[in-house]
């Protein structure tokens, strides 16, 4: 297999640089090799909307300032920094569990959008996608806690598309519940902290609600929902839900990834495997002993 990072850091200044109406353009050429991000959506689509709407940086505004946040990023250098992080990551998860399905995997990088309030404020100015086996895109404000935290995110990405790739977890839009998604979360930190220890592993915008016992109850109580339209509210919390229209539950941003830690760091505690071993286990298995360890735990 082979690891594509694309080398977006000169088109990116490319198109902050060139006149206004030339921009959607450059940016579509930019996004293009990664446009199988989405071949699971209908019909043809418009890449720079999706740029737009995914917090991507501005092409009509805050010039000098992006520019200055990509030299941020290169003298980080993030994009070989995500790239070996890739490579060690899938050598330890080959060596737990040889047998997977390993994608060519391409890498998008892009910089977030400074003016978009939700991006920079309850998402801390990164979001990140790995769940098209094969692409893995990470969007990002270059502030020092995600310069920090590169490579947990990627191989935290890694993760997911590992786990739903061929042979793997299934992922029915359907019928998938929200505890798989909240064990997925769980398990992509884990390994994460597994390869850059608990500092920089977790996810920040689960880390304030870890130890919080209510939140754990009402993420527990919303465990069984299915249809993915809802999951945003249980895992990412309700500024988020809002943000893309779904029906706040009352959880705070993060909410699912502090669960999702919770639990399967109490399965492979009681089980002994590492994060990597437990790439493939099912939501429900982790669930099951999770959940009846945190009981006895109570009672």
């Amino acid at each position: 297999m082979t690891i594509t990072v694309l080398d977006t850091l000169p088109a990116m200044r490319g198109v902050l640089a060139a006149p206004l109406a030339d921009r959607p353009a450059l940016l579509e050429a930019v996004l293009e090799p990664a446009a199988g991000m989405y071949r699971h959506f209908p019909g043809e689509v418009d890449l720079v909307a999706m740029h737009r709407m995914g917090s991507g940086f501005p092409l009509d505004r805050d010039e000098e300032r992006c520019l200055d946040a990509l030299d941020a990023l290169r003298d980080a250098d993030a994009w070989n920094r995500v790239e070996r992080a890739l490579e060690a990551a899938l050598a330890v998860q080959l060596a737990a569990t040889p047998d997977i399905a390993v994608p060519d995997l391409t890498v998008l990088i892009v910089l977030g959008d400074p003016g978009d309030e939700h991006f920079m404020g309850p998402n801390l100015g990164l979001t990140a996608n790995g769940s098209v086996f094969g692409h893995l895109f990470l969007n990002l404000w270059p502030h020092p806690e995600n310069l920090a935290r590169l490579e947990a995110t990627a191989v935290h990405e890694l993760n997911h598309n590992l786990r739903y790739g061929p042979g793997g977890v299934v992922w029915d839009p359907a019928t998938v519940t929200v505890g798989e998604q909240v064990v997925s979360e769980g398990l992509a930190d884990a390994f994460a902290r597994q390869l850059y220890g608990d500092e920089v592993g977790y996810t920040r915008i689960g880390v304030p609600h870890l130890h919080d016992d209510a939140v754990f109850a009402k993420v527990v109580s919303g465990l069984g929902v299915t249809g993915m339209r809802d999951f945003t509210a249980w895992v990412h919390g309700d500024a988020t839900a809002v943000r893309h229209g779904v029906t706040p539950v009352g959880l705070p941003t993060g909410a699912g990834y502090a669960v999702g830690n919770r639990l399967v760091d109490a399965y492979l505690a009681a089980t002994g495997r590492t994060a990597a071993q437990a790439l493939l286990v099912s939501g429900r298995e982790v669930l099951d002993l999770a959940l009846a360890l945190d009981r006895l735990g109570r009672a």
